[in-house]
């Protein structure tokens, strides 16, 4: 509260030395404030501030008299600055506490913080399943969580089906043994011998192993063995022994959660700063104090259209297994930009709709400067528009300046504030044609619109009111007359073929606005 009382204080002793410092020097800046906002006398409507005229009238919607006004006259940007400049003295520089930096580049640095969740590595998993019909005989996987070793017998099926197809075999490696005995054609024995093993091979999934005991034995097995075909953990074990399974039939899903998949969602600001092959590091509220590093592996290439983020995946090794599926993680993700131009955060003025720094001219002489910020850290900020480098900053005192500025020119902050709720929306739509959005509140917002000669527009005419004076607008050269639905929008397609100045009122020529056509 004393902070806040003690810039009150300077504030208005620092505009009572300029206005001081003013009327020394002769007036000069009075005569250029006079010439600057000498404007024109109209009359308006005190209930409807939309309607305006040059000449003493009643008010069309409620009858009231037209009370007189002053419209000052626009001023340029480079005329809104000199006037906003803002002169010191050394004194009143030391008692405003005024110091300066210069605007230099700087390697920034940034953390994004994203919270997640921890998923099995899809290349990873594996899916047992049946190949044949059959009945489960043993199962030495007994258990979800089991870890098994590639190769590892997992289960034992009986199945009629595999002993004919081993017996088939049999019966033709036997004739082939007896073709080259008696030296008869060997061929149509050997093509019999090659189907029988691709087929208890590929599809019955005997393994070398497997064929050559079958070939040395001379006997079928009344069971085949099925093998774990990656080494990892049972994620699911769906059988149990004595059960009967038709071919397709899932047995198994193992994983191998030596490496992870980490899900995150990163909003849609900080998508921006997200790189392929980012490092990562990894928290968990299960081991604090611990850290695991990732890698960015890949970014959604969709959005979440409700949270408004989108899917980050980071890969981690786990080998030591103490992150888990669908356990809790966090993730910071760092990333440098090199060489950036940069002031200190406390140099940037907030004023809700722009962000302005003061820079000092000339010696003890500061005008603001509307910049365009990027990316914060540790007390700095970019500047990525507005602000070339090696010109000096206010680091501290700039709230000050702007307080003094606002003090001693408030027509200026005011007539700031309205441009900026007055600035044409401007888009182009998906089917190529520019689009500018006037909203109808009691006035067109813009008043003036720019387009092009030749091209094609639409102007959107949102209606916040249900005003009578606003039901339509018409313009008068282009022959356009359009009802326009209260509290909805309403699109109006034009393409002007001459360049100059053109009208758009309302259906009670209350409300006007131009439309300036660009050769």
């Amino acid at each position: 509260m004393r902070y806040h009382s003690l810039l009150i204080l300077l504030a208005a002793g620092l505009a009572l030395w300029s206005g001081a410092c003013s009327t020394q020097q002769g007036g000069k800046h009075g005569d250029a404030d006079s010439s600057a906002t000498a404007g024109t006398e109209s009359y308006t409507c005190p209930m409807h501030p939309s309607v305006v005229s040059d000449h003493p009238a009643a008010c069309p919607v409620c009858g009231m008299a037209l009370v007189k006004k002053s419209t000052e006259a626009a001023l340029s940007k480079g005329d809104e600055a000199m006037l906003r400049t803002v002169s010191l003295s050394a004194s009143q520089r030391v008692m405003a506490n005024i110091s300066t930096v210069p605007a230099m580049r700087r390697a920034m640095g940034r953390s994004i913080s994203a919270v997640g969740v921890a998923d099995v590595a899809e290349p990873l998993q594996a899916d047992v399943t049946a190949r044949f019909r059959g009945r489960v005989e043993k199962v030495f996987a007994n258990y979800t969580g089991k870890a098994v070793r590639k190769g590892d017998v997992l289960l034992e099926m009986y199945s009629p089906d595999l002993i004919a197809a081993q017996q088939e075999y049999l019966n033709a490696v036997s004739g082939l043994d007896r073709s080259r005995q008696s030296g008869a054609n060997e061929d149509v024995q050997r093509s019999l011998v090659e189907t029988g093993r691709d087929r208890l091979r590929i599809h019955y999934g005997l393994s070398a192993e497997q064929l050559a005991s079958l070939e040395k034995s001379g006997k079928a097995h009344s069971t085949a063995e099925f093998r774990a075909p990656i080494s990892g953990t049972v994620l699911r074990k769906q059988i149990v022994p004595g059960q009967y399974v038709d071919e397709g039939t899932p047995l198994y899903q193992l994983a191998d959660l030596s490496r992870l998949w980490l899900y995150f969602e990163v909003y849609e600001q900080d998508l921006r700063f997200i790189r392929i092959g980012q490092t990562a590091l990894i928290t968990a509220e299960a081991w604090p104090g611990e850290n695991f590093n990732g890698r960015v592996a890949f970014i959604d290439p969709v959005m979440n259209a409700e949270t408004r983020t989108a899917r980050v995946r980071v890969e981690v090794a786990n080998g030591s297994g103490k992150l888990k599926p669908q356990m809790y993680v966090k993730a910071s993700i760092d990333m440098q930009t090199a060489n950036v131009l940069a002031v200190p955060v406390s140099a940037v003025v907030s004023t809700g709709m722009r962000s302005v720094v003061w820079v000092e001219a000339r010696a003890n002489q500061f005008e603001p400067r509307d910049v365009t910020l990027g990316v914060r850290s540790d007390g700095w900020v970019e500047i990525t528009g507005g602000l070339e480098e090696g010109e000096h900053v206010v680091s501290t005192g700039g709230y000050l300046l702007d307080s003094e500025s606002i003090l001693s020119h408030p027509d200026l902050a005011a007539a700031s504030k309205s441009g900026a709720a007055s600035a044409p929306s401007v888009a182009t739509a998906a089917d190529g044609v520019r689009e500018i959005t006037v909203v109808i509140d009691g006035t067109y917002s813009p008043e003036v619109i720019t387009v092009e000669k030749g091209r094609k527009v639409r102007i959107l005419f949102d209606r916040r009111e249900d005003s009578e004076c606003s039901e339509e607008v018409v313009f008068p050269a282009f022959k356009i007359r359009r009802k326009l639905p209260a509290f909805k929008t309403t699109a109006i397609e034009l393409t002007p073929r001459k360049a100059g100045r053109f009208s758009f009122v309302c259906g009670m020529d209350m409300l006007k606005g131009t439309m300036v056509v660009t050769p």
